[in-house]
């Protein structure tokens, strides 16, 4: 993988980590990817914490309707404030966002922009 490359990833994929919507399972596949990094196992882990990431990764679609949800409720504190999420939603997709833009899944939609470049 190419330095430039690398770094920006590395840099994502950090942010990810520290991202308080980031799943455990892919704030544990990012760490053992950055573990392994300059290791004989990097190839092994950049093709799972690429799995990971594309199985993570939330459609806008997605995130209005989990807000539209009673889990959603739930974790977005309470009906209105996730009405207010499912209206966010709506106003991504409108504007022709393919994702959420929560700061994991923006990590995660930087990090999978560059897939091409690291699955080398």
């Amino acid at each position: 993988m190419e330095k430039n490359v690398l770094d920006y990833v590395v840099e994502k994929t950090k942010e990810l980590i520290a991202a308080p919507s980031c799943s455990q399972e892919a704030k544990e596949a990012a760490q053992a990817w950055l573990d392994a990094v300059g290791t004989e196992k990097e190839a092994e882990e950049t093709k799972k914490y690429i799995a990971e990431l594309e199985e993570d990764i939330v459609t806008v679609d997605g995130l209005i309707a989990f807000a539209q949800s009673e889990a959603g409720a739930k974790v977005f504190g309470g009906e209105e404030a996730a009405k207010g999420v499912a209206a966010h939603g709506q106003d991504l997709k409108k504007a022709g966002a393919k994702y959420c833009d929560c700061p994991a899944c923006a990590a995660v939609e930087a990090i999978l922009a560059k897939k091409d470049r690291i699955l080398l």
